[in-house]
């Protein structure tokens, strides 16, 4: 399944395979979100699978969100190796 990014004000869901053939969707859709919206919420509940570059533009996302002093926040069961990256973050 590709890619598909729906929002509803500042939710974005987002399902299907994200990785890197399709990242680039992914980070034009949230290129500069911040500049419109002060709080973001992604659901990755219908994520079913997420490679290193996937991995990446949500911490991409979610540093501009801490330097820009923004409420940022990723809800579902999405993909472990997310879980992962941001456990060993938070660790370190």
């Amino acid at each position: 399944m590709d890619l598909q990014i729906t929002s509803c004000n500042n939710f974005f869901k987002v399902k299907g395979i994200l990785n890197k053939s399709n990242v680039s969707i992914f980070t034009n859709e949230f290129n500069n979100i911040f500049e419109t919206l002060d709080t973001v919420t992604i659901s990755i509940k219908d994520i079913e699978s997420m490679d290193k570059s996937g991995v990446e533009a949500l911490s991409k996302l979610h540093a501009e969100a801490l330097m820009k002093n923004k409420q940022f926040s990723i809800i579902g069961y999405g993909c472990k190796e997310l879980y992962d990256h941001f456990k060993t973050e938070v660790a370190a």
